[in-house]
């Protein structure tokens, strides 16, 4: 029987000077520690403990015998979905559209803030943001249904671009305009909601800063360029490695309220895919591993951009 090695002067001096520490913190600042407790036994009972079941991935799952007595395959439903006809056809598709809202809907809320920021008439300001949040607080099956209603063939959408020459077809009955109605649609329901972080940075720069601008004769423009932007720049940084976390998760909910067979070319994505295998098609473990495998590519990219931009300007999430 092996015994443990003794702890060395170092290391208990380290374990001593962290314990004293985190008693000293606690006493501190006690409330914030139970303020914590909800925090924590929520993401361990709705995040952590729900991993377990991410084990049928390399089962053969089967209700009647539970998880852990389901024969083991091993990365055989990897292999299954590697190799099958949808692999590059979904992927592709979740790339592409998670390019497509990083370029187009990851800028559209700061440019929103910066030109909010800019305005002067507040009663204007004001009517503008509640707008502009609106959409984001409608029912996501309200919101597909004005989307399905406005882009049919007799649709408001429809009828105007058919005076520039639009053969009238519903859009969302063509493959290649699902992503951009998506896509746009997208901008439209989040780009105020989202905005209100960046004008919640804008409101902490420090004011004098404008202030020596003008004395000095700065424009607008260049007080937006070298104040406003570096300014909201550590918060544009975070927001951003956090939307790379997420990047192939696109949301199963709106794909699945907008899209139909005619669309799949370029509509399916990966949580389409595994909502169908996973509910409608009972494959359990099949879908599991296509999401399991999402998940890990999620990370890598989180990861990847949180050190690039510690490397880059100094600003990550850990």
């Amino acid at each position: 029987m092996s015994k443990l090695a003794p702890m060395t002067g170092v290391q208990t001096s380290v374990n001593n000077s962290f314990k004293r520490r985190f008693i000293r913190d606690f006493k501190l600042n006690r409330l914030l520690y139970i303020m914590m407790i909800p925090v924590i036994l929520y993401y361990a009972v709705f995040h952590y403990a729900p991993m377990y079941g991410a084990i049928i991935a390399f089962k053969d799952f089967s209700p009647m015998k539970g998880i852990m007595g389901s024969d083991w395959v091993g990365f055989q439903h990897f292999r299954d979905f590697f190799s099958s006809y949808y692999f590059w056809r979904i992927l592709g598709n979740t790339v592409l559209i998670s390019v497509y809202s990083i370029l187009f809907m990851f800028p559209a809320p700061i440019l929103l803030a910066l030109l909010i920021n800019e305005v002067r008439n507040q009663s204007f300001k004001r009517i503008v943001q509640t707008f502009s949040y609106m959409p984001y607080f409608i029912s996501l099956v309200v919101i597909c249904g004005m989307i399905t209603d406005f882009t049919n063939s007799n649709g408001v959408i429809n009828t105007l671009f058919s005076w520039l020459g639009y053969d009238g077809t519903a859009m969302l009955q063509k493959p290649g305009l699902f992503r951009p109605v998506y896509i746009l649609s997208e901008i439209w329901q989040k780009i105020g909601w989202e905005s209100i972080i960046y004008i919640a940075a804008l409101a902490g720069i420090d004011q004098e800063q404008y202030e020596a601008a003008r004395i000095d004769g700065a424009s607008r423009l260049k007080q937006m360029l070298h104040i406003t932007l570096p300014g909201i720049l550590p918060t544009i940084t975070i927001m951003f490695i956090l939307r790379m976390g997420n990047m192939l998760n696109v949301g199963f909910e709106k794909i699945i309220l907008l899209y139909n067979p005619v669309t799949y070319e370029t509509a399916d994505v990966i949580s389409s895919f595994v909502y169908r295998k996973g509910l409608l098609e009972f494959g359990w473990s099949y879908s599991s591993a296509v999401g399991l495998f999402n998940s890990v590519v999620n990370l890598i990219l989180l990861i990847s951009a949180n050190y690039i931009s510690r490397r880059v300007n100094k600003t990550s999430l850990w």
